[in-house]
């Protein structure tokens, strides 16, 4: 569902039905979820109603055999004996949900997952107010907890996690296997107190200790490079409010008389769609795709397009940096001006976090099922490919010991000689 409203002299839509946060924020976002544009930052693609409450299709699927499933609980039921005192025997709703947890974690969709009730509870509180953690945003990628990007100026960032780097404990409890959400909870908690992360980094690790915050991150910073003329929009976060900083970043753009920009989305993990798609209506005439949201022929695709604003001065040359810590909205916001040929795209590959999820209430429960696939204006998934790059520059670790900025550098000298 979409309605529209008036905002800085734009008519924008305030796309309620889905948000595009990327991946799961560890620190300043929630868990996963978020609806319309009342509620705090949030980790994945959440699309339709939160809870759409326990009124679904319970019909037994007649071409199912569960033959094996009643065996299994009639033996289990018949023969197993508490050997640790400690234990208990788990309820009849305890096995039923933990049959439901099995059964969504068969589908191997990391965003595919079950929540029974306490676990839903403790999700729904973390997405609806703050909270601390350290600031980066995880993912899993091959099978494995990664950080896809330290957020600006957060204790992450501070004690030095880096973009890729791989979480293989955290306190001690191995995350081979751990639900992202679990993984979450697990790395958030009161302010001043400390996470040990155990770290993956080019084949070797090491432990990391780090002091739980509240974070506040940066949304925008913008510039213009006297010595090359070259005005630079550094865009941190899709928040509600990108939008409006984004244009009063373009206003001073305009006003500075550079008709060469650099838009760095590098590290960005995402936000909210109707942010991306705003910024999006700057460059693209009324009616241009942005992207597409496609359900795999269960339900008619959402195109999402552009505004057409036409607030860009002409001949203005456009440069997107991106890094693998670039995800979700930031990818269909470099997909978009790729696609059209609306700017040129450099640095390396983005995250590829393209997704679509929707959360249903199931007896007290929560089920978060994948839904639905980002798509950009050329037909190109995301999910786990990502944006390419037109021109390719590395961002090296001896480049950051230097304080060299190779991808700044390269748009720079894209813009001022075209080549």
């Amino acid at each position: 569902m979409e309605s529209e409203s008036v905002r800085g002299g734009h008519k924008s839509r305030v796309i309620t039905r889905g948000v595009s946060f990327a991946l799961v924020a560890v620190l300043a976002f929630g868990a996963g979820l978020i609806i319309g544009v009342n509620g705090s930052t949030a980790g994945e693609i959440i699309s339709h109603a939160p809870f759409i409450g326990d009124g679904l299709d319970a019909t037994p699927d007649p071409n199912v055999d569960l033959t094996d499933f009643w065996e299994a609980w009639n033996a289990l039921n018949t023969n197993y004996v508490i050997t640790h005192a400690s234990s208990t025997l788990p309820s009849v709703k305890d096995r039923i949900f933990g049959a439901i947890s099995g059964l969504a974690a068969s589908y191997g969709d990391p965003y595919t997952v079950f929540f029974p009730p306490a676990q839903a509870k403790a999700f729904a509180d973390n997405i609806s107010g703050s909270f601390a953690g350290v600031g980066m945003e995880i993912d899993i990628k091959n099978n494995v907890l990664t950080v896809i990007a330290p957020l600006k100026g957060t204790p992450a960032e501070k004690a030095g996690i880096k973009t890729g780097d791989q979480i293989i404990a955290i306190d001690g409890r191995s995350t081979s296997g751990l639900p992202i959400d679990e993984a979450v909870s697990d790395i958030r908690g009161p302010v001043g107190t400390t996470v040990d992360l155990t770290i993956v980094r080019n084949g070797k690790s090491f432990d990391m200790k780090i002091v739980r915050e509240t974070i506040q991150v940066p949304e925008i910073s913008d510039g213009l490079d006297a010595a090359s003329g070259v005005y630079h929009i550094a865009l941190y976060e899709f928040t509600s409010n990108s939008a409006e900083l984004f244009d009063q970043a373009l206003a001073r753009f305009r006003a500075s008389g550079s008709k060469k920009l650099i838009i760095d989305l590098r590290g960005n993990p995402g936000g909210y769609l109707d942010a991306a798609v705003d910024i999006a209506s700057h460059f693209l005439p009324k009616g241009a795709t942005v992207v597409t949201e496609d359900f795999g022929g269960k339900a008619p695709n959402q195109v999402y397009t552009s505004f057409g604003y036409g607030d860009i001065p002409a001949g203005t040359k456009i440069v997107v940096l991106v890094d693998g810590g670039s995800a979700s909205a930031s990818e269909i916001l470099a997909g978009a001006l790729q696609d059209t040929h609306t700017a040129t795209i450099i640095g390396t590959q983005s995250f590829g976090k393209g997704s679509v999820q929707t959360l249903l209430s199931l007896d007290g429960g929560s089920l978060k099922i994948t839904v639905a696939r980002w798509i950009t204006p050329a037909g190109h998934w995301i999910m786990g490919r990502g944006i390419t790059p037109d021109i390719i520059v590395p961002f090296t670790s001896a480049d950051a010991a230097a304080k060299k900025d190779p991808q700044m550098a390269r748009a720079i000298q894209f813009l001022t000689t075209g080549k």
